[in-house]
């Protein structure tokens, strides 16, 4: 007895995962369903019935959008004729460090509205490791968001995380470690707001 009914409920079980029944359910769904309910992804945008002059304006922009590009060049452009693609020269090893300045009304009291996040940062310490590089062959160019160093046997072209005053900074190489730090006050709008 008990066999017969496991064969009944995997006979029913089966009915119920069966696809006709499935494509019959779905037809009887979409009977009931108002047009509206029935668009899709493909309905979103300029509508069929727009003139031939749309048409092409329309297809001509989004031609010009579906490229493999992330970015547009008119959209980046401080610093994209600083980028020489042509040169074969390897890119040294860097870090970026962020830097603030804490006393001990910071520390211990809190006084001063400072927080470990960068938005509290004052400067920028970036350290370019320059083996068998002397200090005269360094040639070093700061903008507002990139740095341009050139060596003989180097080339870093650096887009910065943060606008800087380029005027203000500091460089100095150190021959035991073979390694240039450069030190870049930041240049932000609410500086004045945060660092108070």
């Amino acid at each position: 007895m008990e066999e017969l009914s496991s064969i009944q409920s995997l006979q029913a079980l089966s009915a119920l995962l069966s696809t006709a029944a499935d494509e019959e359910s779905d037809e009887e769904d979409t009977k009931n369903v108002k047009p509206m309910a029935k668009m899709g992804p493909g309905h979103i945008g300029a509508s069929s019935s727009t003139s031939g002059k749309e048409k092409k304006a329309v297809s001509s922009v989004y031609l010009k959008k579906n490229t493999t590009d992330i970015w547009d060049v008119e959209e980046v452009t401080e610093g994209t004729h600083l980028d020489d693609l042509t040169d074969p020269r390897p890119q040294p090893e860097y870090d970026i460090i962020l830097k603030q300045s804490v006393g001990t009304e910071d520390l211990f009291l809190g006084m001063s509205r400072k927080d470990p996040s960068s938005m509290c940062c004052e400067s920028m310490l970036i350290k370019v490791k320059l083996p068998d590089t002397k200090t005269s062959d360094v040639m070093l160019d700061v903008r507002e968001t990139f740095l341009d160093l050139r060596t003989p046997k180097y080339k870093l072209g650096l887009h910065l995380p943060h606008p800087v005053h380029s005027g203000e900074g500091t460089a100095r190489f150190v021959t035991e470690k073979s390694e240039l730090e450069i030190t870049l006050p930041m240049n932000r709008p609410l500086d004045v707001i945060n660092l108070v």
